[in-house]
C-alpha cells in the first residue's frame, strides 16, 4: 500500500516537473532598428523590432514618442513572421524618442518593453539619402540552454531529496 502511494506520489511530481518545464521558454527581442541608445542625424522613417518565436498578427502594440511625450508612429504596425514594423512621421524634434512595446506570440507570454534612440536633427534640412538604416543584431537576453540545463538539475536535485525523504520516513515508520 505504502508503495502504491509512493509511485503515485513519484508520478505526480515527474508530471508536474515536466509541466514547469514546458512553459519556461519565452519570446525575446534579437534586434531593433532604430538600434537601441543609438544617435541619428537623419531620420528613420520607420521602427522594427525582430523577435525569436513567430508574432501573432493582431492584438500588438508598438508606441513611438517624442521627446515632449507625443506620439510620431503613424499608427500602423505591420506583422510580417518575426518582425513588427511600424512607420513614422517626420521628425523635427531633436531630443530621445522611446519606443514602447507589447508584442504577442502563441503561447508565450507577452513580450514588453522599450528602448530609446536619440535624434539630433540638422540645422539645415538636406534631402534623406536612400540608403538603409542599419541594424544591429543582439543576443537574446538569457540563454536559453543554460537556463533549461539549470532547471534540470535542481529538478533533479529534488527528486533526490523527495526520494531521500521518503525512504528515512519509511525507515522511522519501521523503526517504532
Amino acid at each position: 500500500m505504502k508503495i502504491s502511494i509512493l509511485k503515485k506520489v513519484c508520478a505526480l511530481v515527474a508530471v508536474l516537473g515536466i509541466i514547469g518545464m514546458a512553459s519556461a521558454n519565452a519570446n525575446s527581442l534579437i534586434s531593433t532598428s532604430p538600434v537601441g541608445g543609438s544617435t541619428f542625424t537623419t531620420a528613420p522613417t520607420s521602427v522594427t523590432l525582430t523577435t525569436q518565436v513567430a508574432l501573432l498578427p493582431d492584438g500588438n502594440d508598438l508606441v513611438v514618442t517624442d521627446p515632449a511625450g507625443l506620439r510620431v508612429d503613424d499608427g500602423t504596425i505591420t506583422i510580417n513572421d518575426v518582425t513588427a514594423t511600424i512607420g513614422l512621421k517626420p521628425l523635427v524634434a531633436s531630443g530621445i524618442y522611446r519606443v514602447s512595446y507589447v508584442l504577442y506570440s502563441e503561447g508565450e507570454a507577452p513580450l514588453q518593453g522599450s528602448f530609446t534612440f536619440n535624434f539630433s536633427s540638422p540645422s539645415e534640412i538636406t534631402p534623406i539619402d536612400p540608403t538603409p538604416t542599419p541594424t544591429e543584431t543582439q543576443k537574446p537576453s538569457s540563454s536559453s540552454w543554460g537556463t533549461n540545463i539549470f532547471i534540470f538539475f535542481i529538478l533533479f536535485l529534488a527528486l533526490l531529496i523527495f526520494i531521500g525523504l521518503i525512504l528515512y520516513t519509511r525507515k522511522l515508520f519501521r523503526d517504532r
